[in-house]
């Protein structure tokens, strides 16, 4: 394997025929580590042999002598590396195109193979050493024959307390993986693992096999638990994005083929159905979700979202079923619990469906057919009715032609598929957008509602918006944020904005800058008729439910003209 280590010959030698008598063979062994006599195979005599020489009459031929003594010939080989089957009892014989060139003992072949074993070892623990996973080796009995530094930090255990135990003195779960691997010589491949319930990761596991023999395994771990928490994080931050108790108003639009979008989303809003939805990054997929699980049957369950693009394919399945790892007894069982069980009653919106795996995709088939299914470890059939939304950015009968999406599953989802334009195509959308958010985040960030210069305005208008609906609600939010002038001008703009902006020849109508007013009083009269029918038409309590005094409710009441 390793053809740097050094050939050790020794090439102090000399050959005779078979014929010669014993007599001379003495004296050349006074001058050469080795006689080599030739005729049909080679026999090698070494000097430190000359003491059964000196036993024989020294004009018997040397073939004769070597005969009585049942001297065994020696191997003669080219390749050092292809010597399998080399009988080492007597010196060997290494050759070139030219003849021979050396003689090589079964000493010094071990020095070489002892050699050849430090250098492999060598490059196996700096290979160990330098990837970021933990690297556990064990031999055919399960017991540790290599720790790496990164186990030792995962794990919290030293290498003297591991190395020669077997590994199910310390991880009950490993040591079924590893024994697994060693009894059906089989590799394990992005296996989800939690060995305590602080540390989650990612198992690879391969035998070592030789001669069709297996004499032990090796596993590598990626620890994943920032990545679990981190999405543990972002789905505790998740915001609703539309207003709960009248969804779809929060997605006003001018454009004929949006507004249809919403009487679609709106008539199956309370039909437990199956809805994917389509639309380039950002264009408001989610929002649109939320708005059909809040305007439906399902809003007072939860909304829940799996976002296939930014979870490993690995960690999928147990974010889809959860996870489950029976134990001895039922207080030590680790349990965590899927986002089908987490939307139980109300609705899991699934994004970017396209990135899940197509095994993980027949799971969920299964599950659409009778709404149970079974956790990553687990044994019994769950039941959980749950709404299902999915979404992509672009078509999946495509991914369905070439094989990479499950077709069934496409025929169960897309039972209603709505498309959503992306912002650039309705440019008269912005403009509502814009004060919408303008009135949400002075309220979340309890600021003075700024303005907005019609100049400034009308760069947000003619800017293309290639993050669609989330950039601009993410735009807003800044300049909310961080302005603190009565009026955002366009010097408030992020300068990678400013960069591209571009402000056409065409400008927004004064009656359209007018309509922002109109939006904003359209809000907040549906704020209030909200709150008078939760409280019955109790105007106090509707008051106090707004945060405002009663004369104020009085006087918009009045205002706007409502019953």
């Amino acid at each position: 394997m390793f053809k740097s280590v050094q050939l050790i010959l020794d090439d102090s030698f000399t050959i005779v025929n078979q014929h010669i008598p014993l007599l001379e063979i003495k004296k050349k062994l006074n001058e050469y580590h080795f006689v080599i006599v030739s005729g049909g195979t080679y026999l090698i005599i070494a000097n430190y042999e000359k003491s059964l020489m000196n036993l024989g009459d020294d004009s018997i031929p040397i073939n004769n002598w070597l005969e009585q003594l049942h001297w065994l010939p020696s191997s003669v080989i080219s390749d050092i590396h292809g010597d399998g089957t080399v009988d080492w009892r007597r010196p060997v014989l290494v050759k070139d195109e030219k003849g021979i060139v050396g003689v090589l003992s079964s000493e010094k072949r071990m020095e070489m193979l002892e050699d050849e074993n430090r250098q492999i070892s060598a490059y196996f623990q700096t290979l160990a050493e330098t990837i970021n996973e933990s690297v556990t080796a064990v031999d055919q009995v399960g017991r540790v024959v290599y720790w790496n530094t990164t186990a030792e930090e995962t794990y919290k255990i030293k290498k003297e307390y591991i190395l020669g135990k077997k590994i199910g003195e310390h991880f009950r779960d490993e040591s079924i993986v590893l024994h697994r691997i060693l009894n059906e010589g089989r590799p394990v491949r992005g296996q989800y693992h939690r060995p305590d319930k602080d540390t989650h990761v990612l198992i690879n596991a391969s035998p070592i096999i030789i001669e069709n023999k297996i004499i032990g395994g090796v596993a590598t771990e990626q620890n994943i638990t920032n990545i679990i928490r981190l999405n543990e994080e972002l789905d505790s931050n998740s915001s609703v994005l539309v207003q709960k108790n009248s969804p779809f108003s929060t997605m006003v639009s001018e454009s004929p083929k949006f507004q249809e979008a919403l009487k679609i989303a709106q008539k199956v809003a309370h039909a437990d159905i199956p809805i994917h939805l389509t639309g380039e990054p950002g264009s408001g997929k989610e929002m649109l979700a939320q708005a059909i699980h809040y305007g439906g049957t399902k809003a007072e369950g939860p909304f829940i979202t799996l976002n296939c693009s930014v979870i490993p394919p690995a960690l999928l399945e147990m974010e889809l079923f959860g996870f489950q790892k029976e134990t001895f007894t039922a207080e030590q069982q680790t349990l965590q619990i899927g986002r089908i069980e987490q939307a139980l009653g109300g609705t899991l919106f699934i994004e970017n469906i396209d990135k899940m795996p197509l095994q993980i995709q027949g799971k969920l088939l299964n599950y659409m057919v009778d709404h149970r299914f079974y956790r990553v470890g687990g044994v019994e059939k769950i039941t959980s009715p749950t709404r299902i939304i999915t979404s992509t950015s672009e078509s999946i009968e495509v991914l369905v032609k070439e094989g990479h999406f499950n077709e069934q599953l496409y025929f169960h989802l897309s039972v209603i598929t709505i498309d959503i334009p992306p912002l650039r195509t309705r440019k008269k959308d912005i403009v509502a957008h814009i004060q919408n958010y303008i009135l949400e985040f002075s309220s979340k960030y309890k600021k003075p509602v700024p303005e907005m210069s019609s100049e400034t305005m009308n760069l947000l208008v003619n800017y293309d918006w290639p993050g669609n609906i989330r950039e601009l609600r993410n735009t807003i939010e800044r300049l909310v944020l961080l302005t603190d002038k009565s009026v955002i001008t366009d010097e408030h703009l992020p300068d990678n904005m400013k960069s591209k902006l571009t402000v056409k020849q065409t400008t927004i109508p004064k009656e359209e800058i007018v309509h922002l007013e109109d939006v904003r009083i359209n809000s907040e009269v549906i704020e209030i008729e909200e709150a008078l029918r939760k409280t019955y038409g109790n105007k106090s309590a509707a008051a106090n439910l707004l945060g405002i005094s009663r004369g104020t409710l009085y006087n918009k009441i009045k205002e706007y003209g409502l019953n």
